[in-house]
């Protein structure tokens, strides 16, 4: 669930557009409704619009426990569960979907397996049976297999030549190792020729329970039209399943930098060492020092030193990644390859500086005015919100975090992030990725030869 870990900290105060209006005086209402057969869910109810959004994850059911040998099955489980389930084949299954105007899809994460549903409440009776029998009775029918496995396979063909998509592949081994999060979630060419219709059948029975599922809603359903339908979709899942837990991975404390050479005009850089956990007590802080350090668009130091003042790279940014077993600050620029070498000495020196320096009172003002004055806007339908709300949970943040958000931002101190920075941030602990034919930079450790 790499989009679960990006949007975390940006949580929707007000809802707009899809479920209407609602002004700064009346925040959102987050219900913890229970069902008969307690399946619990949160709940925002807005009856303007007579749809609802739901949103669902399942934990520990991502693609970074799939078994060795045939990676890419949870996210081809994710393709084919609205490829027919029940009495229902494929055609029989999409054709509901489409005549009914019912929005159903799956996605697999590499720590969690996630679906959404979006409804009109004229068809929310049918959108809840086919929800269900996808999820306990999903056909895994041979043309639909086929199918599906053709086209990811494409996919991954064409992807295999992306410098993107190699620069992507050579960092996660070189930053992961041997661990799970190396492998990539649509698995490799040679993996997902591998996988079979058991194979497919026993992810479900082993990810799919109810001890895993974090559920939210929003739009037109009060709590108590809420219950039965909690239960007509998830009260057929399994109490219980496998307890499975991946192991912290062993990010670098030494970096290197990789060089792919590619024929290419322009060199695609990926970058990063180990960050902080969501649940660390810093975490906070980290937002805020990567907000001012490479995180803020066009007002972070990064655009301004690598973009505006010296025109080095067309992008640059960075990120948190707070996986509770592998936190990451890292973050990606593209540039030409005779100013590759001049990017990357860029780079270095604003970590070291953020190291040595910390922040100015000026930058830690405007950051925290940027990141609480465009919070509310960042979410403007009922869907997003609801993927939101499930995002809260996962990470165990409460409902009252909507209402803390703001004090817990203003509450970081430049002398917080000068003490974060100089303990986390270290130049010589980056890892960094090259794929192109960048000019001047010479590779520390060499590129792994990657299974496509």
């Amino acid at each position: 669930m790499t989009g679960l870990l990006r949007i975390l900290p940006a949580v929707l105060v007000f809802l707009t557009g899809a479920i209407g209006f609602l002004t700064p005086a009346h925040a959102v209402k987050i219900e913890t409704v229970v069902s008969p057969g307690g399946i619990t869910a949160w709940l925002v109810h807005d009856p303007s619009i007579p749809l609802i959004s739901m949103n669902f994850i399942f934990r520990e059911a991502g693609a970074s426990l799939d078994p060795k040998g045939k990676g890419g099955r949870a996210n081809m489980v994710s393709a084919l569960l609205d490829e027919g389930a029940g009495e229902m084949d494929s055609q029989a299954f999409q054709r509901k979907l489409e005549n009914q105007s019912i929005q159903l899809s799956f996605n697999a994460g590499k720590d969690s397996f996630g679906g959404s549903l979006k409804t009109l409440n004229k068809y929310r009776d049918s959108a809840v049976k086919l929800t269900a029998l996808a999820l306990t009775k999903p056909r895994f029918d041979k043309d639909a297999v086929q199918r599906i496995r053709a086209q990811i396979l494409t996919g991954l063909k064409s992807s295999s030549s992306r410098p993107g998509h190699i620069a992507g592949r050579v960092w996660s081994d070189a930053i992961y190792g041997k661990h799970a999060y190396a492998r990539p979630v649509t698995g490799t060419q040679k993996s997902v020729a591998g996988i079979s219709v058991d194979d497919l059948k026993g992810f479900v029975s082993e990810s799919f329970s109810r001890d895993r599922l974090i559920v939210s809603v929003v739009g037109d359903i009060t709590a108590s039209e809420l219950k039965p339908v909690l239960d007509k979709i998830f009260a057929g899942l399994p109490a219980k399943g496998p307890k499975r837990k991946i192991e912290s991975a062993n990010i670098p404390s030494k970096g290197a930098l990789l060089v792919v050479k590619k024929p290419v005009p322009q060199s695609v850089v990926i970058f990063g060492q180990k960050g902080v956990t969501r649940s660390d007590p810093n975490f906070y802080v980290a937002y805020v020092m990567n907000h001012i350090l490479g995180g803020g668009s066009f007002t972070s130091r990064l655009y301004n030193e690598v973009r505006e003042k010296r025109g080095l790279a067309y992008s640059v940014y960075t990120y948190l990644s707070p996986r509770e077993m592998a936190p990451l600050l890292a973050g990606r620029l593209s540039t030409a390859n005779d100013r590759v070498a001049d990017s990357i000495k860029v780079l270095r020196a604003e970590w070291r500086r953020m190291a040595r320096e910390g922040v100015s009172e000026a930058e830690l003002k405007n950051a925290k005015s940027f990141i609480n004055g465009s919070f509310p806007l960042r979410f403007s339908s009922s869907d997003r919100i609801a993927g939101l709300l499930v995002t809260l949970q996962y990470y165990r943040l409460g409902t009252d975090y909507l209402n803390s958000r703001r004090q817990l931002m203003e509450a970081v101190s430049a002398s917080q992030i000068k003490q974060l920075a100089k303990k986390l941030m270290d130049a010589d602990a980056l890892t960094i990725t090259v794929v192109g034919d960048p000019k001047g930079v010479t590779a520390t450790k060499k590129s792994p030869v990657l299974d496509y």
